[in-house]
């Protein structure tokens, strides 16, 4: 049995289908080294280094359910053969994107210029007038829609249709939302916070939805602003439960140590967000994409050290870093907050 770092194993899979995909979790698969060895630490998975840095990486860090399956569906494709591109990057994240285009899977930013293959729908999905282009142009449709967000599709598309003016609750610059808001049939206003939501001139029916990587308490506020401009107001809650857990955790997680080290693309919504909520409990907070940019003097003076990762964030990534930090703790002294009184 081999096992993926998209997080599937072959177990999971038909015979049929166990030999198409061997290829594409390969090219994910990573060294393990023998010398670190994690142990569950209440929610998380913790090591030690040679000098006594203890080293607390996120039980939640890395791939979610939509990414897993998006980068599945993306590797399964390119290993077939043939035209294949993905229409924007599959992830945010740089290391699979740059892995596709090695084995021939180009990223467009539209279809002006395809006229036959395969397209890859990524992850946040894309505008409803480009996936009809893609079916006028009876394209080869590898749809990698997180199921989260294509619920936050259909739920505006319904709201819409139902005479409700529609409100979404995120960043409008991020192509999720973009997509998102293609549904609308009507009118439709993107919202960042509470504060924006106040200043909407609507009454009537309104319906709210959520960019899927927002907090909580973020499309709490929106709502209750909502709440004293429309005479009804119906609310989905398509927020994904994978970011609010890994929000969560990482919470608790920068409390109890020295020094966070936040994993993911710098494009990626949900990394950039967990990084913002590390620094709020944790100043000695540090976003980056790949090992070779942390640095030595992060970790002098410190005894603990805590690693999560966003959503889109490969495992092997995580794992280089991981090393990378442990060689770091070879030539570093550090002080143990732990045996202070």
């Amino acid at each position: 049995m081999f096992v993926g770092e998209t997080g599937y194993s072959s177990d999971d899979l038909s015979p049929a289908r166990r030999s198409s995909v061997s290829f594409s979790l390969h090219m994910l698969r990573t060294t393990r080294h023998d010398k670190r060895h994690f142990v569950p630490d209440i929610h998380h998975h913790a090591s030690e280094g040679e000098n006594g840095l203890k080293i607390i990486l996120a039980k939640q860090a890395g791939f979610c359910f939509g990414v897993k399956r998006a980068t599945q569906m993306a590797f399964e494709a390119a290993a077939k053969g043939g035209k294949t591109c993905t229409l924007g990057p599959i992830i945010h994240s740089p290391q699979v994107v740059q892995r596709l285009e090695e084995m021939g899977v180009k990223v467009l930013s539209t279809l002006t210029d395809l006229d036959s293959g395969a397209i890859i729908i990524r992850s946040h999905g894309v505008a409803s007038e480009e996936l009809q282009e893609a079916r006028r142009k009876e394209l080869e449709i590898v749809d990698a829609t997180c199921p989260f967000v294509k619920k936050a599709q259909e739920h505006v598309k319904s709201l819409s249709q139902a005479g409700y003016d529609v409100v979404v609750v995120g960043d409008a610059d991020h192509p999720e939302v973009q997509g998102i808001v293609s549904y609308a049939k009507g009118p439709v206003y993107v919202v960042g916070y509470g504060e924006e939501a106040a200043k909407l001139k609507i009454t009537g029916k309104i319906g709210i939805v959520a960019q899927t990587t927002q907090s909580f308490e973020n499309l709490k506020n929106v709502v209750l602003e909502c709440l004293v401009k429309g005479s009804e107001i119906r609310v989905f809650n398509t927020i994904c439960d994978a970011t609010a857990v890994r929000q969560e955790e990482a919470k608790e997680l920068a409390k109890r140590v020295d020094c966070m080290i936040v994993i993911g693309g710098y494009n990626s919504a949900n990394t950039t967000r967990l990084a913002q909520v590390c620094a709020e409990l944790q100043p000695r907070t540090y976003h980056i994409e790949t090992a070779q940019q942390l640095n030595s003097t992060w970790f002098e003076g410190v005894g603990t050290v805590g690693v999560t990762a966003g959503a889109s964030t490969p495992k092997w990534v995580i794992d280089e870093v991981l090393e990378h930090i442990e060689r770091i703790d070879k030539d570093t002294t550090h002080f143990d907050s732990s045996r202070v009184c």
